[in-house]
């Protein structure tokens, strides 16, 4: 049973929100402030993390930023402030999805069952490669742990930026459209442009320069898409 963390200070609402979570099959928890969310994240290792951004204590943005450095668990954030919005629909912050107040509890049920399903399955249309000795040198998936090195150097990377090059990964020299990558890595059929995925992929190349400077991993192809090549 998947277990899932809610962390609302409004109490009423969590615990609405708790009650709609157990009546789809999974175990809750819930926590009003936001100073006691690293230490509880730490100690029992959530499924995945229902945030809101307005919290006593510590304000949920910085709780997200600061669970990145530790965990790739799935984080949904939830927000009031029209201001927020932009911010989180890029996904900056390292979340996996966010959520507008007031909203339907069930659709923060069918969120949290289409992320918990984006980060548990790998898309049936992409089939890994056998991958060499040269190229486990070069870039290493950990898909348990959601952790990426390349040439033994960590990448700090969200959970969407990892997924985007898991599927990128599992065919080096294939070429993936944007639509492809947007079909894999947003499977709840959510509407998002081809900008986005651009976004993602300059992400993942600053990164990248970041550890190695020199080396140059994801290629554009012009009016095709991105490709991976060692």
């Amino acid at each position: 049973m998947e277990h899932i963390l809610v962390v609302e200070d409004e109490v009423q609402l969590a615990t609405l929100t708790e009650d709609y979570l157990k009546a789809s099959g999974y175990r809750t928890d819930a926590l009003y402030e936001g100073i006691q969310v690293i230490e509880w994240v730490k100690a029992n290792d959530p499924a995945l993390i229902l945030l809101d951004c307005m919290l006593p204590g510590k304000d949920g943005v910085s709780l997200c930023r600061e669970i990145r450095t530790f965990s790739n668990v799935p984080i949904i954030m939830v927000t009031a402030k029209i201001d927020e919005v932009d911010r989180l629909v890029g996904l900056e912050i390292g979340a996996d999805d966010y959520i507008c107040k007031p909203c339907s509890l069930r659709e923060v049920v069918a969120r949290v069952k289409a992320v918990l399903r984006r980060h548990a399955v790998i898309p049936e249309n992409f089939i890994q490669d056998p991958v060499s000795e040269e190229q486990e040198e070069v870039l290493h998936l950990d898909k348990a742990r959601f952790k990426a090195t390349l040439k033994g150097s960590d990448l700090d990377l969200t959970a969407v930026e990892f997924a985007m090059l898991d599927i990128l990964a599992a065919s080096p020299g294939r070429v993936y459209s944007r639509a492809q990558l947007m079909e894999a890595i947003y499977r709840d059929n959510r509407i998002v442009s081809e900008r986005t995925i651009d976004s993602h992929i300059k992400k993942l190349r600053k990164k990248f320069t970041e550890v190695q400077p020199d080396y140059e991993l994801i290629h554009s192809v012009y009016g095709a898409g991105y490709k991976l090549e060692y």
